[in-house]
């Protein structure tokens, strides 16, 4: 059968099934099994097509429902966390790489600007933040700025900022995905400058030891925010089979899913900073231990343990 017939024959019945996934267990696994024939007749006959693609998303879409169902009714926060959340890291793994490229490249630039322009430090950072620390580097405590303030309230101000700038973010990717590009090269460029700012002095790994404390979590943690508003502005971009408000709608749940997701991430990270990030004189070996749990569990969550949840995924169907 052509690849047209055979979507033109089931169109419907797909369509309806997309609907009904809050029907009851039994109906949703009745959908489950009569979609994984059709995924499996696809697979056969168009095993690289979009068809081939689409069907493989949405029979994932019912067998987690069917778990819900089944399963996840008593405990729906551990499941989002547990399974939801990876499975829509897994989905979306392309919006994650792109936007990690487009912030690692601003991120360059930033630093080159610094390296060869004295002034564009001061033009990004503030004459207020480059006087300040040049004058904490002179007293022999460069990131003293990280101890001026009352642990607590700097934990809520810097925790309620960081969410609000990856909602900030997430939003701006309406406006054709290139919204939340512009802040990733923004907050990039910042982070490229004010990393050079500290390698210029002499003071390159001291920085990375104190400052990537909680610069781990809450730099990739913006990043994620990027992915999700490339989410919601591909989604309004390139609807697929989907009509463009379906499309969008679907990317936008999916998106804020993403940055719902990060606020656990963005809640740690503001704890470092507030509470740990101060004390600049902890040993190494603490610091290096601080920064590279953080980093091997970014690694973990966001790109190893949700293939293998799609792997064992891709057995059950």
């Amino acid at each position: 059968m052509r690849e047209a017939l055979f979507v033109k024959q089931n169109t419907e019945k797909w369509k309806y099934f997309e609907g009904t996934q809050q029907a009851k267990p039994d109906e949703i696994a009745n959908q489950f099994i009569e979609i994984t024939n059709d995924l499996a007749y696809a697979k056969t006959f168009y095993p690289k097509s979009k068809t081939t693609a689409y069907l493989n998303g949405l029979a994932s879409k019912l067998h987690q429902s069917v778990y819900k169902n089944k399963k996840e009714k008593s405990n729906r926060f551990l499941y989002f966390w547990k399974t939801e959340l990876p499975l829509i890291f897994f989905e979306y793994r392309k919006q994650i790489f792109y936007a990690l490229a487009f912030f690692l490249i601003s991120c360059a630039i930033g630093a080159l600007s610094a390296k060869y322009d004295d002034t564009f430090v001061r033009l990004i950072m503030g004459d207020g933040y480059v006087n300040m620390t040049n004058e904490n580097i002179a007293k022999g405590d460069p990131f003293g700025v990280y101890k001026q303030q009352n642990e607590f309230l700097m934990f809520l101000q810097i925790g309620a900022n960081n969410i609000y700038v990856a909602l900030y973010t997430f939003v701006l990717g309406i406006i054709f995905s290139f919204g939340s590009i512009v802040s990733l090269f923004r907050n990039g460029i910042m982070l490229g400058s004010f990393q050079y700012f500290f390698f210029s002095r002499g003071l390159g790994l001291q920085s990375v030891l104190v400052i990537w404390i909680h610069g781990t979590l809450e730099i990739s943690a913006i990043v994620l925010a990027g992915a999700a508003g490339l989410v919601l502005g591909n989604s309004f971009l390139f609807p697929k089979t989907y009509t463009r408000m379906e499309s969008t709608l679907k990317g936008a749940k999916q998106g804020l899913k993403i940055v719902l997701g990060l606020i656990p991430i963005f809640i740690v990270a503001a704890f470092f900073e507030s509470f740990v990030t101060r004390h600049t004189e902890m040993p190494m070996a603490i610091s290096l231990s601080i920064l590279l749990s953080s980093a091997v569990f970014i690694i973990w969550y966001v790109f190893i343990y949700p293939a293998k949840i799609n792997k064992k995924l891709a057995q059950i169907n």
